[in-house]
């Protein structure tokens, strides 16, 4: 019997502030994406650890919607029903449903101040089913 070959890493999705090398001034939110390696546990196939700070469950309602903002601190978000769609200044978005995950870390340089025109992603529950969910802070790298 041949054991299955498991993938050595997942990768989410993270919502970020690119700066600016020359400025040093927060860009438009973007997406990208991070691959976090997998060990092997004798077939428990697990990431190092990644500290966290605390959680919160939330919970939104059909037709929910969060005009521009940043997130501020990183928050691994991981939706447990409903849709929630997070738009970016370009046009794109990505929807993420029951069972998705994503880091949320787009922030402001502490001197910075928020630009309604530039800065931010907007979030908006889509469908008719309500949104639940478990926003986890993440530590500072």
């Amino acid at each position: 019997m041949s054991t299955p070959k498991h993938e050595q890493t997942i990768t989410l999705s993270i919502l970020s502030s690119p700066t600016d090398a020359n400025t040093g001034q927060t860009g438009a939110s973007i997406f990208t994406e991070q691959s976090l390696s997998l060990e092997d546990y004798n077939g428990l196939f697990i990431t190092p650890r990644i500290n966290a700070l605390n959680f919160r469950h939330r919970l939104s309602e059909p037709n929910y919607f969060s005009d521009w903002h940043v997130a501020g601190d990183a928050t691994l978000i991981i939706i447990r029903s409903g849709t929630l769609r997070i738009g970016l200044r370009n046009g794109d978005y990505r929807d993420f449903s029951a069972g998705d995950m994503f880091i949320a870390k787009d922030r402001l340089q502490a001197d910075e101040v928020f630009n309604p025109t530039l800065h931010g992603h907007t979030a908006a529950v889509i469908g008719e089913q309500q949104l639940t969910a478990v926003h986890i802070k993440l530590a500072e790298d």
